[in-house]
């Protein structure tokens, strides 16, 4: 004998399932088998929407050896008889007071008096319906939506031991179906925004390069500066991974790269006079052209989950022993993505030319940062400098 299911413990559950479980196919997958188990039937199935190509494709099935059916492998566009008469309002008089769409029922429904005298196909709906539900292992359709939109339809196949479902059973699976497609949408709409955040992010990074190469492109003693500072940043940081001195997360690499590129950004904000002098500072400008650090965090502060690539854009001359600017960061203090960039920023201007003198060798870059190691610079990345000077890759 069927083991009894308390509906409404199950639907709460299934509620805080959808709210721990951020993906909603492995949602809709745990779900689908769940049902399988514990209403003891032969097959369920999921049948979602696809906004992109604006049809319904069946997502999930499950159930027993031989009522499984390819996932992908089913496909209907909105002529289909089961979707139209969901989403058709000519015919939703057939199923608006119903949970769910039964086999058993569509048969009555067919022979109804109003059915019948009704001109507009609803009986030949039906018919094609009846005919489409067995090739799919279905019994019973559950529509699921969200705002008056047809989002899913749950599958639900013959009970093992031959008897209907219950309306109490129907209800809980309309509710659930509805929390689910809830649950989609939700993800879709974020999805939405992710994607929408990622473009405007991308924009945004490539126009601030741009600007980046065009502040560049006035001095050419400092063009190519960021490129390269980028490219020793990065071999820094795999050298010390590589050394086993420091161990970083997947997307430090991404912030490096970025941060690398876009370090000197706050130059938009330095007159040209003062970019491009060839004697000594004033105290005045010197003041002026250090403020780039913060107008740089500044410029790329709108974007979200950028704060590494800030510090390294606005900590990238701070110094190990707390003597740096903007805010006199002392060793730890310093986030590592702008302590590596110290040192790939200091090894490219002793080596590329200045408006004030030629650029020098790369062992004399090194000796001069080895002498500068913990003083000025973070002893790590300057030992990884050093590691990929001897092995011939700088």
């Amino acid at each position: 004998m069927p083991v009894k299911i308390d509906y409404k413990k199950e639907l709460e559950a299934a509620a805080k399932g959808m709210i721990l479980i951020h993906d909603p196919r492995l949602l809709i997958k745990l779900i689908v088998r769940s049902i399988v188990q514990k209403a003891c039937i032969e097959h369920a199935g999921m049948v979602l929407y696809d906004p992109i190509k604006d049809s319904y494709v069946l997502s999930i099935s499950r159930g027993d050896p031989g009522s499984r059916i390819p996932e992908g492998f089913v496909r209907f566009d909105k002529k289909n008889p089961i979707i139209k008469l969901f989403i058709e309002k000519e015919y939703k008089y057939l199923v608006e007071n119903r949970s769910a769409l039964v086999s058993d029922d569509i048969n009555k429904l067919i022979w109804k008096e109003s059915v019948i005298a009704n001109g507009n196909g609803s009986r030949q709906l039906l018919q094609d319906v009846s005919m489409q539900m067995p090739k799919l292992n279905a019994v019973a359709c559950v529509p699921a939506y969200h705002q008056h939109m047809l989002l899913a339809i749950l599958l639900l196949g013959q009970k093992r031991d031959g008897g209907r479902f219950e309306q109490e059973e129907l209800d809980f699976f309309s509710a659930l179906a509805s929390d689910v497609a809830m649950a989609i949408r939700n993800a879709q709409l974020f999805d939405d925004l992710r994607r929408e955040a990622e473009r405007n992010r991308n924009l945004f990074i490539q126009t601030t390069i741009a600007l980046g190469s065009a502040i560049e492109a006035k001095d050419a003693y400092t063009h190519g500066h960021t490129e390269r500072v980028t490219k020793y940043a990065l071999a820094i940081a795999r050298q010390m991974e590589a050394s086993r001195m420091h161990e970083f997360p997947v997307k430090f690499f991404e912030n490096l790269y970025i941060a690398g590129l876009l370090h000197d950004i706050g130059k938009i904000g330095v007159s040209e006079a003062i970019l491009c002098k060839q004697d000594k500072l004033t105290p005045e400008e010197y003041e002026i052209m250090k403020s780039h650090t913060t107008r740089g965090a500044e410029i790329l502060s709108p974007l979200t989950g950028f704060e590494e690539v800030i510090n390294g854009v606005k900590y990238h001359h701070e110094r190990h022993d707390g003597k740096g600017y903007p805010e006199g960061l002392k060793g730890e203090e310093i986030p590592m993505v702008a302590a590596i960039i110290a040192v790939a920023d200091t090894f490219d201007a002793i080596t590329t030319d200045r408006s004030y003198r030629k650029g020098l060798g790369k062992e004399v870059a090194i000796a001069e940062i080895q002498r500068y190691c913990g003083t000025q610079f973070n002893p790590k990345p300057v030992q990884a400098l050093f590691e990929l000077y001897n092995k011939g890759e700088l």
